[in-house]
């Protein structure tokens, strides 16, 4: 394998996708200020003891974080269900 500088032809090829890579990601960021921008509403959350006011978008972030943490712990506890039903009887190793 060569080291050094590389050919126009591999120039030419990386180019495009490193364009489309960086558009790409400044349109994720775009979309993502909007959608902050958009859900900075001020909304009230009864907590039952407790009444609370925070925007709306931290709402939609903890709603986000709790779902993705119940699935990843649902996850585990599946896979470690099923390598028991795997293990043969009298765990033995």
């Amino acid at each position: 394998m060569r080291r050094g500088r590389p050919s126009d032809g591999q120039v030419e090829q990386w180019q495009p996708r490193l364009w489309a890579i960086l558009l790409g990601l400044l349109a994720i960021l775009v979309y993502l200020i909007a959608f902050v921008v958009k859900n900075d509403n001020r909304i009230e959350i009864d907590f039952v003891f407790f009444d609370s006011t925070v925007s709306l978008i931290w709402e939609i972030v903890l709603m986000l974080g709790i779902g993705v943490l119940g699935g990843v712990l649902l996850s585990q506890l599946y896979r470690r269900q099923r390598r028991r039903a795997a293990e043969p009887p009298g765990g033995g190793s």
